[in-house]
């Protein structure tokens, strides 16, 4: 199994009705997808920077804004489906389908830190994590040159936040990061097991707090 975190900065990119149309043709009973945030945790950025609110409600209101990514992908490919919980996300992968993570309804989710050093990079890893899943791929609008990559030097350098390091060290799973361009080698990747982007090599978390783009 494998989760497909799409980031939000794929929300201006043409490319990503392509990893939809990819991950609803190959994906079905062995993908599930995390949406980032994009523009809607854009706006909760600007309103804790205006109104001063606690990073923990900011925390619940960047859930949200993944839950509304997630429906607008929803509207772009109503066969996939919508899952909130580790029970729904089950048995749609057992029925074949493509679920896609609403992490604003999974009551698991409040294990999490409430706090912007986790963003959608480290709730995905947490779903990882917590589904047994065999690789992780988060997409972003670019990646990373080169082959390999420490994930605490990608979180110095704002690519991944700053909690990812820690979740990728206690996972069974391999991380990658692929971006925009890419969605024609993902078909690959499920089938064959075939590289796609930047590994992501765990190591640990020693990276200050970050603010990347979920």
């Amino acid at each position: 199994m494998w989760v497909i975190k799409l980031g939000g900065s794929l929300y201006r990119q043409p490319s990503l009705a392509a990893w939809l149309d990819q991950v609803a043709c190959y994906g079905s009973g062995q993908v599930v997808v995390v949406p980032g945030g994009g523009p809607f945790a854009d706006q909760v950025r600007a309103a804790q920077d205006r109104w001063r609110f606690p990073d923990a409600v900011a925390h619940r209101m960047a859930l949200q804004a993944m839950d509304q990514f997630g429906q607008l992908l929803l509207g772009l490919r109503p066969d996939l489906v919508a899952a909130g919980t580790f029970d729904e996300l089950r048995e749609a992968l057992a029925t074949g389908r493509t679920p896609i993570w609403m992490a604003g309804g999974d009551p698991a989710v409040a294990e999490v830190p409430a706090s912007w050093e986790v963003t959608s990079d480290s709730l995905a890893a947490f779903l990882a994590r917590r589904l047994g899943a065999e690789r992780l791929l988060l997409v972003k609008s670019e990646a990373p040159g080169g082959s390999t990559a420490g994930a605490a030097e990608l979180s110095r350098a704002g690519v991944v936040d700053a909690a990812f390091p820690g979740y990728l060290a206690g996972g069974a799973f391999s991380a990658w990061i692929a971006e925009a361009g890419d969605h024609g080698q993902l078909r690959d990747m499920l089938y064959t097991g075939a590289s796609l982007g930047l590994r992501v090599l765990p190591e640990p978390a020693r990276a200050p707090r970050s603010m990347a783009r979920v």
